[in-house]
């Protein structure tokens, strides 16, 4: 059941070259034809949803992001408590023990170049690690890690819905007294407001479909455990939202696929804009995509030819 990684079909794919330039990365593309992904996360879901102009860079031309200290911040706090919870037994779960974890795991990122490529000064570095230090701290208000008897971190899971390849990694799958289920997900960025917490919990019912098809379980509940306010938002999985689960998921996929068929993956302004890296590229703000053209027009010398198996 471990996700697989994305490959290039026998599509014509985008002859791209790659250079580094100072601390910029340089994409240069020539014309291609959209390659259908092989399968959906629970994220690309939510990117397509979001913005399919950024799903194409993510998914299909895979356009490399510049490391964000958001993602960066999220992805440290994120290994701490895996570890606090999978390396340690309950009773010794405690917050000297998580900032111990802490350290450990800090010292690991200094050293890693990625974070290096965030240029942050001293004082910046310092108000990363102590507002890394907070999250990590207030995760303690939301649950007694003593009382969490996990069966999985960072479980890969892999199901086939009506042709479709659903893949996702959960951060946590825990298991109730009673034998049941529970979904866990760490957020560190801010919880959603009500107005849009419905619309933020697709996902969330994803992880429950997920479960379903490919452990033959439904998780009684799936928790998003957000870190900064401290809040817990809990999702109760039921026969009614996984049959509309699965519909949201199918009518996602079908418009990707007419996206790819057509090669048109528009721009949709909001406020996650503000935090895109794919900004340089995006016309809604000044910038040109790569060209795309309809398969059914790419030129036959432009296709490769299909891989034997």
């Amino acid at each position: 059941m471990m996700a697989s990684d994305h490959r290039p079909s026998g599509d014509a794919r985008p002859a791209a070259r790659r250079q580094r330039e100072g601390h910029s990365l340089v994409v240069v593309f020539t014309t291609m034809s959209p390659t259908l992904p092989r399968s959906l996360s629970p994220s690309r879901v939510t990117s397509f949803t979001d913005c399919p102009l950024a799903f194409r860079f993510r998914a299909i031309d895979r356009i490399p992001e510049a490391p964000s200290p958001h993602a960066t911040k999220g992805t440290l706090v994120h290994r701490v408590l895996e570890r606090l919870v999978w390396e340690h037994a309950a009773g010794d779960r405690t917050p000297a023990v998580a900032a111990a974890e802490l350290d450990r795991a800090w010292a690991d990122l200094v050293d890693d170049p990625r974070f290096g490529s965030l240029e942050l000064d001293e004082g910046a570095r310092a108000a990363f690690r102590a507002d890394a230090a907070q999250l990590v701290e207030n995760y303690f208000a939301l649950e007694d890690p003593d009382a969490v008897e996990a069966v999985g971190v960072e479980v890969s899971l892999e199901a086939d819905l009506g042709g479709l390849r659903l893949r996702g990694i959960i951060d946590r799958l825990d298991r109730m007294e009673d034998g049941t289920l529970v979904v866990v997900d760490y957020k560190t960025g801010r919880a959603p407001s009500p107005r849009f917490e419905r619309v933020k919990l697709t996902g969330v019912h994803l992880y429950a479909l997920l479960c379903e098809l490919a452990l033959g379980a439904v998780p009684v509940e799936v928790r998003l455990l957000h870190l900064r306010e401290p809040v817990v938002i809990t999702a109760y999985p039921s026969p009614q939202t996984l049959r509309g689960q699965r519909q949201r998921t199918m009518a996602v996929w079908h418009a990707i696929e007419r996206a790819c068929e057509h090669a048109d993956f528009q721009p949709r302004p909001s406020g996650l804009c503000a935090y895109c890296s794919y900004q340089p590229l995006c016309p809604a703000f000044g910038g040109t995509p790569p060209d795309l053209v309809p398969p059914d027009l790419v030129p036959p010398e432009l296709v490769p030819p299909a891989s034997v198996s």
